[in-house]
């Protein structure tokens, strides 16, 4: 018996051991490697590295005050067609004494859950005074601010708007500072070295409709400005939002990607 009892309990020892390196190699096993972009998708920068590219979303300046899940480095991934739209819109303001300047480009799916998880949590405004100070956070999804679904992950839409040539440096955000609401006068509000377009960026207000009456003189100027080269370039505005323009017809207009904006996305591309 004692000597069933030992080769059972060696037994048993082994198949632990066994047991034990297998769950440690598994997640090794398991893991999945990160998705990458289609061959249509490029990076902006290869096809017009003239364009200012000042991407806000992996940085804390944003609604939420903090990086958005997803944008591993500062980059603009565009559709290729889209991102030859704008180089041609670039061409014709360059000859002109601006430049495009883009905040956000392709937006990978993991970024609008991080968005939707965000307002659904009602006590955190730690950027209201900033990006939505006359909103409720309770209204957010009601008024359109915040969707499930982005066409930015379609890869053909992008925010942007206008710099005056020469261009100064935007000083960076340092977390904690002071806010200014988005629509305060521009000499107030955070400061951008774009023109004034009468509102920040992702200012959740009805004074970010691109024709909005109440914008007026200087500040209406550059929004059509805007509007009217990247309509000859092939876009279409969004009319909520004067720095929102989706390239037509999409090269993707159904499909939302998940892969992050990350140089290694678009690779060899």
């Amino acid at each position: 018996m004692t000597g069933i009892a030992t080769a059972l309990r060696t037994l048993a020892a082994g198949a632990a051991a066994a047991l034990l390196a297998l769950t440690a190699t598994a997640p090794a096993a398991q893991a999945r490697p990160e998705p990458k972009a289609p061959g249509a998708f490029v990076s902006l920068r290869s096809v017009d590295p003239t364009i200012i590219q000042e991407m806000r979303y992996p940085t804390a300046h944003t609604f939420m005050g903090e990086p958005v899940d997803g944008y591993r480095q500062s980059l603009c991934i565009l559709t290729r067609p889209a991102a030859e739209a704008l180089h041609r819109a670039q061409q014709e303001l360059l000859r002109q004494g601006y430049s495009l300047k883009v905040y956000d480009c392709y937006r990978p799916q993991r970024a609008v859950d991080h968005f939707v998880r965000w307002a659904k949590d009602l006590g955190d405004e730690r950027m209201k005074a900033e990006f939505y100070p006359r909103v409720d956070k309770s209204r957010l999804f009601a008024d359109g601010y915040i969707a499930e679904r982005s066409g930015h992950s379609r890869g053909s839409t992008v925010d942007l708007t206008l710099v005056r040539l020469p261009a100064a440096p935007t000083r960076p955000y340092r977390p904690g500072e002071p806010l200014v609401p988005c629509y305060a006068p521009q000499a107030e509000r955070f400061p951008d070295n774009s023109v004034d377009m009468g509102t920040g960026y992702d200012c959740f207000d009805t004074l970010s409709h691109t024709d909005d009456p109440r914008v007026r003189g200087v500040q209406r100027a550059h929004r059509q400005f805007l509007k009217r080269t990247l309509t000859e370039a092939g876009f279409v505005n969004l009319a909520e939002e004067w720095w929102h323009y989706t390239f037509r017809p999409e090269t993707f207009p159904d499909t939302y990607f998940d892969f992050p904006v990350a140089r290694r996305s678009v690779a060899g591309h």
